[in-house]
């Protein structure tokens, strides 16, 4: 029997989390919704408009709870993606930025529902645990880029 996990992310929204994470699970292997529970009549949002959706991407937990306008996301906080190709990143990155998402820096964007993604190589970590010098270049790369572009970052490397 597996463990139940205690420890997951809550995203709030002002009333289109349903529809964020049915996008989201849509992008990753290995995602689903858990679950909807709504909203009834007489309660804080309109009755039926789903209140938190629970959903898993790539297995992780995560809950959108629609809780109106009080509070926005923002890049304080994050969803890593790590990529293995270049065509991840890119099919990634412009599902995410499409209809109203924004491109920022260094692999960092804003979605169309105004959550902060970092799309980035999964083989980053290992270059930037190297020696001085090559995560030096590679970071000076990826500071002029906003998507991320694997063979300018591998060939920084291998300076």
């Amino acid at each position: 029997m597996t463990k139940a996990r205690r420890i997951s992310t809550c995203l709030w929204f002002d009333d289109n989390g349903e529809a964020a994470a049915r996008f989201y699970v849509s992008l990753f292997p290995n995602s689903r919704i858990v679950s909807v529970s709504r909203y009834g009549e007489g309660g804080m949002m309109r009755a039926g408009l789903a209140m938190l959706t629970r959903f898993e991407l790539d297995g992780i937990p995560f809950a959108a709870l629609n809780g109106g306008t009080h509070y926005k996301l923002s890049e304080a906080a994050s969803i890593v993606a790590l990529c293995d190709t270049q065509e991840e990143i890119d099919r990634l990155w412009a599902a995410l930025i499409a209809d109203g998402g924004a491109e920022s820096r260094c692999g960092w964007l804003k979605d169309r529902f105004g959550l902060s993604w970092q799309v980035i190589p999964s083989m980053l970590e290992k270059i930037m645990t190297e020696d001085l010098p090559q995560p030096r270049r590679v970071m000076a790369a990826i500071m002029k880029m906003s998507k991320i572009d694997l063979a300018v970052i591998e060939q920084a490397a291998n300076q």
